[in-house]
Parts: structure tokens; sequence; C-alpha cells
């Protein structure tokens, strides 16, 4: 409420754009993997709903159910799993790197025309190829960067919420970075970027491979479902504090305030969430949801930029238990970057 409660309400209203669109197109990307699963298998499975034909995504609508009634069950019981997930996960993503690395550098005078030529020529249309499609796709890889910011949803529930906040967003999103540019690298590199754009890319990585590398290539596709899982947690867990604190101060209804007498959770926006986000991710198109997400978010990020400079200049005296380095510079940079 820096700049105000009609701001504060703004954004929280923006925040909440991005995260109903982006907890249900997080199922649907986890569905690419798992359907590929099913396929192997020999089972055909509802994974490809769009709103025009009426079809139904169920592991995405199963995903968002079983994960909401997870976070009714309490805080430290979300925690736990999360930190399963998160660690299976880094351990998937570290064996991909180093193992698709190693198959890189020994083929590398093969696979190195993968990126013959590294910025393709645009082909005329806007945003297809060239510089127009660096720009057109660093828009669409903002998506990866959303949901750091849901840690500081997690404030009350912290020891030390001024010191534990910024190092937990700001090393998260330095981890992640890296991870992402060396994840992109192997892939780009073993298998064309013409054949990637497919609900599971990483299991196209890692077939590549060859025959010998099927083993892995199983566990690779198991860790992206699984990875996957602790994305929508966090961000559905992030949801219903916001309404939880929204409801408390008197902008949403009281009832999503409410607090179970036994798990100290508020149940009720937490079943809505969940409840919202399976039918979301039930019948949504996964480019449909894409679309809808980064505007929102954007505009947010802006107006956060924009309260940093201004609580410095209203407020200067108030203690801070992070400083914004480059002041008023990266909060400036900030702004034109999430407008343009």
């Amino acid at each position: 409420t820096s700049v105000g409660t009609l701001a504060a309400f703004a954004i929280v209203c923006l925040s909440v754009i991005w995260l109903r669109r982006t907890h249900p197109e997080i199922p649907r990307q986890l569905t690419g993997p798992t359907g590929h699963h099913f396929q192997k298998a020999g089972v055909d499975v509802l994974v490809n709903g769009a709103p025009i034909v009426y079809l139904f995504n169920l592991p995405a609508f199963m995903i968002c159910i079983i994960l909401s009634c997870l976070l009714v069950v309490g805080v430290s019981e979300s925690a736990k799993v999360n930190n399963v997930i998160v660690a299976i996960k880094m351990t998937v993503i570290i064996a991909f790197i180093l193992i698709c690395g190693w198959f890189v550098i020994q083929h590398f005078d093969t696979l190195k025309q993968n990126w013959d030529p590294f910025i393709p020529p645009a082909t005329g249309d806007k945003g297809e190829f060239g510089w127009g499609g660096v720009f057109r796709a660093a828009s669409i890889v903002f998506f990866a960067y959303i949901g750091f910011e849901a840690v500081s949803t997690a404030g009350q529930e912290a020891k030390d919420p001024k010191k534990d906040m910024p190092v937990g967003i700001i090393g998260s999103l330095v981890v992640c970075t890296i991870l992402y540019i060396l994840v992109s690298i192997v892939m780009t590199l073993i298998v064309n970027y013409k054949e990637l754009n497919v609900p599971d890319p990483v299991a196209v990585a890692v077939d590549a491979l060859g025959p010998q590398w099927a083993w892995f290539a199983q566990i690779i596709k198991a860790g992206a479902i699984i990875g996957l899982t602790s994305v929508v947690l966090v961000l559905m867990y992030g949801q219903t504090r916001i309404f939880y604190t929204m409801a408390r101060d008197g902008l949403l209804p009281r009832v999503f305030a409410t607090v179970h007498k036994k798990f100290k959770t508020p149940w009720v926006n937490t079943l809505a969430v969940g409840i919202i986000t399976a039918f979301a991710a039930g019948f949504f198109d996964i480019n449909v949801l894409g679309d809808m997400t980064s505007v929102g978010t954007l505009a947010a990020f802006a107006i956060v930029c924009l309260s940093v400079i201004w609580l410095r200049r209203t407020h200067p005296e108030i203690p801070r238990g992070f400083k914004v380095p480059l002041y008023p510079v990266l909060p400036a940079l900030g702004i034109v970057a999430c407008g343009a």
C-alpha cells in the first residue's frame, strides 16, 4: 500500500489475472510429458482439451484437485512434499545437463550444425525469426520467470521475512536462470530447434540420444512430470495467501479468510482456487492460457518498480531489510522493460 489502497488493489487484481492464467497453464504443460508416457504405453488419454472442440484434459484437472487438497491439509505438509519434489527435480535437471552436455561434447562436430545459422533469417512475417523473432521469443521466455515473487506470499510463515524473502527470491532467480541457459544450450544442440515446438521438448531431446540411453530418457521424462508439479503447488499456495490477505483487509468477502479449525489453513479460498484452476486447466487451450498471462504480469511488475521509487521519495525513514541496487536506475529500467 505504499502508493495507496487503490494502486495496491490494482496490483493485486493484475496478480490475480496472471496467477489465474498461470495455474492452468502449468498443469497443461505437465500433461505433455504425461501424455508422452501414456502414448508410449499404447494408452490414449485426453490431454489436448480446447474450448472449441470441448475435449477435457483429465491429468491437468486431477493434478489441480490433488494439490489443492494438499494445501488444505497444511503448509508444513505441503512444504515437505514440495521439498522432496524440488530435490528430485534438481537431481534430474543436473543429470540432464551433465549427461547431455557430455553427449554434445562427444559429437560437437556433428551437432554444431543445429546452431547454423545461430539466428535464422527473418521470413518476412512479423516476429518470425530474425531479430524480431528474438524479441518475440523474449516476451514468451518471460513466462519462465513468473512465480519467483510468490515467495513473498509466505512472509507470515518465515522466521525472518526481512532477510529470508530477498535471499529466497534473488537466490532462486539466479540459480534458475543458470539452469535455464544450460538446458537450452544442450537441448538446441542435440535437436534442431524446429523439432522442439512440441508439448514435450525434453522428451524429444533425450530420445535423440539413442536407444542405449532409453533408461535415462524414462528418468528425465518422469522428472519433468514431477518437477512441474512443484511449480503448480507454489503458485496455488501464493494465490490462496493473496485471497486470504485481501479478505482480511476487507477487499474480498470475509469467507475467503476463514481458517480451518484443525489444519489452520484458509480452506475455503484454497478449495475455490483449486476448483477454478482445475476446470480452466481441463478445458482451456494451452496457447490461449499462455497469451493471457504476460499482460497482467508485466503491468504488475511495472507498478512494483514504480512503487520502489515512490516509497523511497515519500517515506525515506522506513527501515529496509533490503535495498535495491543501482537505485533509481534499476527500477526505471524495469518500468521501461515491462512497458515495452
